[in-house]
């Protein structure tokens, strides 16, 4: 059974496949972050893909079949929580409907989404929690990913997280809440939409003239990195949870291997 989620909650940490496979430090960032909150944090091992890939390509069997998996690796927790809009949303939005009429599932699905939560939001509205003693002297930028913006509602909270940064600078960015062009599978099926729309991204972050590029989503901040570095620019991007955790101070995305 769930403890008392206004104490200590237990906080199951939903650590997404590309942060396990493309960027482990946003796991410990989030890890860090969900203590400082004064969450008692878990990872479970049974987790795995969400499903995502699957279901916005037509797979309802395998999608469900994941949303399952998921589903009891999650029982038991007070909360759920996840460094990512996209991810956090499936299991909100749309694990109840790849289940719907499964007389045992639909409603253990409903349960979960009504306890899983993006990392920022989290922190920001169920905990009231801010940043205290972190410092950044930068200029930054952000980019609301689509997920997390139209099914989540997430936009105010990671820039109240940000504001309490000491020397941090946010800059405001045209077209923040349009599409990046990553889309999941999207810029898979349509590549050449996808590299025109996150060309025009990548000039509006450059216009702001920001050194950083900050968002909650690490498909989408992957995206354009990888664009304004073929474009040669300087802006370096990070996952808003990595500064807030201090460790704006590392290598940025796509860094790791010195390119």
């Amino acid at each position: 059974m769930a403890g008392d989620p206004t104490a200590s909650p237990r906080v199951a940490l939903f650590v997404t496949c590309l942060a396990d496979t493309i960027r482990p430090r946003l796991g410990f960032a989030a890890l860090d972050l969900l203590e400082a909150a004064g969450c008692r944090v878990e990872v479970p091992e049974a987790q795995t893909c969400c499903g995502q890939p699957s279901f916005n390509s037509g797979d309802r069997a395998g999608a469900a079949a994941l949303a399952r998996r998921m589903i009891a690796a999650f029982e038991g927790y007070d909360y759920v929580v996840a460094p990512s809009g996209s991810c956090a949303a499936m299991v909100c939005a749309h694990y109840p409907e790849a289940l719907e009429g499964d007389a045992e599932w639909a409603p253990r699905a409903a349960e979960l989404a009504g306890r899983t939560h993006e990392l920022l939001s989290f922190l920001a509205d169920v905990r009231g929690w801010r940043p205290s003693g972190v410092a950044l002297p930068a200029t930054a930028t952000y980019h609301d990913s689509c997920s997390g913006l139209r099914e989540l509602g997430v936009q105010a909270q990671p820039r109240a997280l940000l504001g309490a940064v000491e020397g941090l600078e946010m800059r405001p960015l045209a077209g923040n809440d349009v599409c990046c062009g990553f889309g999941g599978t999207f810029c898979v099926k349509y590549p050449s939409i996808s590299n025109a729309i996150v060309g025009e991204k990548a000039a509006a972050i450059e216009a702001t003239g920001a050194g950083l590029l900050l968002g909650g989503d690490l498909g989408c901040l992957m995206n354009m990195a990888g664009a304004m570095h073929r474009r040669g620019t300087t802006v370096r991007a990070f996952h808003a949870a990595e500064i807030l955790a201090g460790m704006g101070d590392g290598p940025a995305i796509g860094e790791e291997d010195g390119a």
